[in-house]
């Protein structure tokens, strides 16, 4: 036997042991505990299916989207950061002027984008609602 013929086979018995160890080792006990981490996985999944519905039946069904709803929506954040609605049992917020400011800013920039495509009554609501902000805002950095 050469040289070059027994470091082959030596070559050939550490690969063979590597993959000896490369091998996974199934036994029951990894079969039980993969099993049991399979169950608690799918209750879990379930726990989470189930919280959306209760959530959505807390809140009821949503408005349609519309421009109005949009204004609605920006509105509501300026009031929010103004100070001038409050969550029901929540404790009362410092005024944020700067993300009122912004909303405001935002619903300005809405009615310049929209100017001559608005509904007589969008336009209505737009110039209210910019309106009432500004005198808040006036109200509350007085």
């Amino acid at each position: 036997m050469t040289n070059g013929a027994f470091y082959r086979g030596l070559e050939i018995m550490a690969d063979q042991e590597k993959e000896q160890e490369n091998k996974i080792v199934v036994d029951e006990d990894w079969k039980k505990e993969a099993q049991r981490e399979k169950e608690v996985l799918a209750a879990q999944e379930e726990t989470e299916k189930k919280k959306p519905a209760a959530q959505k039946a807390r809140r009821g069904p949503l408005p349609e989207a519309d421009f109005v709803a949009l204004v609605s929506m920006l509105a509501t954040q300026a009031l929010f950061a103004l100070g001038l609605l409050q969550v029901k049992g929540e404790e009362k917020r410092e005024p944020d002027l700067e993300l009122a400011r912004y909303n405001i800013d935002m619903l300005e920039m809405i009615e310049q984008k929209t100017k001559g495509n608005l509904t007589e009554e969008e336009k209505e609501v737009m110039t209210n609602t910019l309106n009432q902000l500004r005198m808040g805002y006036v109200k509350v950095a007085g």
